[in-house]
């Protein structure tokens, strides 16, 4: 367990902690662009740049932190799953479906970005990985590794299900199967119960109304979008260090693609929104 612990902190600062400035400008074909830096926006672009001024804070918050905000009086809580955890060491565990076939125990981490299964459970599943697989840059305490960022069909814990899921696939240190980060956990409110061993989950998605547009809070919208904006601009300054450095093509196909990935879901988030009616000052 003593392996695992160091690889989850690694997980969870995927994404920095904090962004400053951000700046969003598009084309003339219409395609978005987001930067950190306003000298990099072509001068003609500049003078309808839109600044997005992003708070501090993770970039994918711990959902008990996303329940924070008061529900309006007439909504009340749905009733929660309640999960079985196994503790080992200092690691808790439960079991997960992976698309509706294969039956893992994984690591349960609220303060990780990303899902992870390791590479024999990715095989069983009949996923390829090609080089159009996007692959994430995770830096660890001495060099930068690429994880295959995947999409699964569903994870099913206890009752409580999650469709197309993203996931990196990776080994974890140990005999871990796996680890259950927030692009499950997030739609969730998770209630921890160590002493018990006991989890329960609370579906984020409620009701539609003017306060929940799509059934959801504005915590998690804004939450959506801010991880997802973070990622495309940390994504772009790996790329720029790894243009022009000889022997790094395939690092740099790599990152492109993940860029390519994280803005389509962007737009799918987006697209998401609009039809949901989320106001325009909770996707920035």
């Amino acid at each position: 367990m003593k392996f695992i612990i160091p690889f989850i902190m690694m997980l969870a600062v995927l994404v920095p902690s904090s962004y400053g400035d951000m700046y969003k400008w598009v084309d003339e074909k219409g395609t978005a662009h987001f930067t950190d830096d306003l000298s990099t926006i072509p001068e003609k672009y500049r003078e309808d740049v839109e600044s997005l001024k992003l708070l501090k804070e993770t970039s994918t918050p711990h959902p008990q932190e996303m329940s924070k905000s008061p529900l309006p009086a007439e909504v009340t809580e749905p009733k929660g799953i309640i999960v079985d955890l196994m503790r080992r060491g200092e690691v808790s565990f439960t079991e997960v479906l992976l698309n509706e076939s294969i039956r893992r125990h994984f690591i349960v981490d609220t303060g990780a970005s990303f899902t992870v299964i390791g590479q024999e459970a990715a095989k069983e599943l009949g996923i390829t990985i090609d080089e159009n697989t996007p692959f994430i840059p995770v830096t660890t305490a001495s060099s930068v590794i690429f994880n295959p960022l995947v999409t699964l069909r569903s994870i099913r814990v206890g009752e409580a299900e999650v469709e197309n899921v993203d996931a990196l696939v990776h080994n974890l240190p140990g005999h871990s199967a796996g680890l259950l980060g927030n692009s499950f956990l997030s739609k969730f409110k998770v209630v921890l119960d160590s002493i018990n061993g006991k989890m329960t989950l609370y579906s984020m998605q409620g009701t539609p109304s003017p306060d929940r547009p799509g059934g959801y809070p504005r915590d998690f919208w804004v939450s959506q979008f801010r991880f997802y904006i973070g990622a495309i601009a940390e994504l772009n300054k790996v790329k720029q260090r790894y243009e022009g450095r000889v022997g790094s093509s395939s690092e740099l196909v790599r990152v492109t693609n993940a860029i390519r990935y994280f803005e389509n879901q962007l737009s799918e988030l987006e697209r998401r929104a609009s039809f949901a009616g989320v106001p325009r000052n909770w996707r920035q």
